[in-house]
């Protein structure tokens, strides 16, 4: 038996000559050896970059909630202004994640249109997994959406239940103040009638008790309708976060049913290739037999030519 050589490092010499002959040199030689060995990192395809994306923002927006809750919900640490500034904000960042998530939506559908081959079918049921799998990750972002909204939700409900207990109170202030001057007037009858003081210093403080008395009616009449606009606009606010909560929640229920289709699907195709298949094989089988079965009816008629 003939003793076996290595002659690994005669191939590497002779790569490195060829490589030299086509005109690499030290450097390029160096770096391409060791992209053999070390791989470069897979790009990311632009769903994977746009969703990762999504969830960033997503991220940052629970994030954000979580640092301005208490401002939000206490009132005594923000003013209404900044509240709605920060309702705002957060109304365009689910806004934003909504649209992002409508894109990715739109890609996988328009790349299941392109996949569909003869008769409806996908050709490729590696691809029908790659699509499931985007399904999926599109249900994912849009239950983690959701989530975040309905958290908001909450801390609105709380804002919301807050300005109906400070409207309570106000309006009794309000029934109080205006039997104000009914008390006055009794109280300077009163002072009349004991004749404790004069008669035209009475009229004069019954005068500025009215005065005072009309402007803090005045004052708490604005107040109780700056409350009810806001809590108007509050009820509206509400009423729209629930309706986009609502459409968010109908879509991922929605993308849930696509991605239990499209699991279904690559289970069709797997059998229909099966089907297929076996076909085939049942076809190969029946010409094998009639090409047999020719050739012996041919020899036979012609063995029976010759004895005759």
């Amino acid at each position: 038996m003939s003793k076996i050589r290595d002659r690994t490092e005669d191939f590497k010499d002779a790569v490195r000559q060829s490589a030299l002959a086509m005109g690499y040199n030290e450097s390029k030689l160096t770096a391409t050896m060791a992209s053999f060995i070390i791989h470069k990192r897979r790009e990311r395809s632009a769903f994977t970059k746009a969703a990762l994306k999504t969830l960033e923002s997503i991220q940052a927006l629970e994030q954000f909630m979580r640092k301005h809750r208490k401002d939000y919900v206490d009132r005594l640490r923000t003013t209404e202004q900044e509240r709605d500034s920060i309702e705002h904000e957060v109304t365009a960042f689910i806004k934003t994640c909504k649209e992002q998530i409508d894109i990715l939506q739109v890609s996988i559908t328009e790349e299941e249109k392109k996949l569909k081959g003869w008769l409806g079918l996908n050709a490729d049921g590696s691809n029908v997994d790659t699509i499931a799998h985007k399904q999926g990750v599109v249900l994912i972002l849009s239950e983690k959406l959701h989530s975040v909204t309905s958290q908001f939700d909450q801390l609105r409900a709380i804002r919301f239940q807050d300005a109906i207990n400070r409207v309570t109170p106000r309006r009794k202030l309000n029934q109080s103040a205006s039997s104000i001057p009914v008390d006055n007037s009794n109280g300077n009858v009163e002072f009349k009638e004991s004749n404790e003081v004069p008669g035209e210093l009475l009229r004069v403080q019954q005068h500025h008790l009215d005065d005072e008395t009309r402007a803090l009616q005045v004052e708490l009449t604005s107040l109780l309708d700056a409350v009810q606009q806001t809590e108007t606009k509050m009820v509206e606010m509400s009423a729209l976060n629930h309706l986009i909560s609502t459409h968010v929640l109908q879509q991922a229920q929605q993308i849930e049913h696509l991605y239990e289709q499209a699991v279904e699907a690559t289970h069709n195709v797997q059998l229909g290739n099966k089907e297929l298949a076996q076909a085939i094989q049942r076809n190969s089988s029946s010409r094998t037999f009639l090409v047999l079965f020719l050739f012996v009816l041919t020899f036979s008629i012609l063995f029976l030519d010759w004895y005759s």
